[in-house]
């Protein structure tokens, strides 16, 4: 049986994936750099760690990670600047608008799975209209597991009335290739992604590779 027939349902990871936030969440940090006169370190610098969140940038931009004294006081800090301004520069990749309405046009349902927390996630889906299609938005702590657990992705299996093995997982990390492996779901290694440093993605297991969305529909064998 093809792909194409095997599966009904595609799910995305957001961040890295459907869209491209890293200049936003990195100026989140590049304000609390400044606040503290410390020189700015270009939003360049941030890129690469946008896939892990406030832990991520605040490791870039301080050099911190979530054992140090000040790490909670410090990621409230972030969490609200970039609340305050998420929507400023952060746009779809490139291909991803054409690539969702082929499979709105070609009666394959959509959703999201992140483990960005519903606070952000669920403005952000209403506020881009390019995501306005999602069937099903799963956050960060929408169950009481975020990924690499699978429970996020059987939530969302779940929503849409599907068993697991129906639906694809499409991220640009390991621990999105990693829940949908222990989901039963064929995965998807976005390598347009953020990815992180010293990453090899050939390792993470995932059964299929794409370097730009719309390659995606050549796995689905959808014109």
């Amino acid at each position: 049986m093809s792909l194409n027939h095997r599966i009904q349902a595609v799910l995305f990871d957001l961040d890295g994936t459907l869209i491209d936030s890293a200049p936003d969440l990195g100026a989140a940090a590049e304000k609390m750099r400044l606040e503290r006169n410390l020189p700015p370190l270009g939003l360049h610098a941030y890129r690469h760690m946008a896939g892990a969140g406030a832990r991520g940038m605040l490791g870039v931009a301080f050099g911190m990670d979530g054992d140090h004294a000040a790490y909670e006081d410090f990621k409230t800090e972030f969490l609200n600047n970039y609340q305050a301004a998420m929507t400023v520069h952060t746009q779809a990749f490139a291909g991803i608008a054409d690539l969702l309405l082929a499979l709105n046009r070609h009666a394959k349902p959509w959703g999201i799975v992140t483990n960005k927390a519903e606070r952000f996630t669920l403005p952000l889906v209403q506020t881009m209209p390019v995501l306005h299609g999602a069937k099903v938005v799963v956050g960060g702590d929408t169950t009481p597991h975020a990924k690499p657990h699978p429970e996020p992705l059987f939530e969302a299996a779940r929503r849409l009335g599907l068993p697991p093995e129906a639906c694809l997982y499409v991220g640009d990390d390991e621990r999105d290739i990693v829940a949908g492996r222990a989901a039963g779901m064929p995965t998807v290694a976005a390598l347009y992604g953020y990815l992180g440093v010293k990453t090899d993605v050939q390792a993470w297991g995932a059964d299929f590779f794409i370097e730009e969305p719309l390659q995606l529909l050549n796995l689905l064998e959808l014109p």
